[in-house]
């Protein structure tokens, strides 16, 4: 797993979203994502790492064993 698949997939399901990614141990299957999306406008923080955890999709279940996640909106 690369960081461009997963910053790809998360853009197709999150337009507008910047993100970094970084792979924590090299491995490929821990991540940490920073994301800053308008479409995380008026969401709590739950909400707006569900709709990472769901662009990532099966993902979740497989090449990608831990994540930690930062998201925010554009303001």
């Amino acid at each position: 797993m690369k960081a461009e698949d997963i910053i790809h997939r998360i853009q197709v399901s999150l337009p507008s979203a910047q993100i970094k990614a970084y792979d924590m141990t090299g491995g490929g299957d821990h991540w940490q994502l920073t994301i800053v999306a308008g479409e995380f406008n008026g969401l709590s923080l739950v909400e707006q790492h569900q709709l990472v955890y769901k662009a990532l999709g099966e993902w979740m279940h497989g090449p990608i064993h831990a994540l930690a996640l930062t998201t925010r909106t554009p303001e």
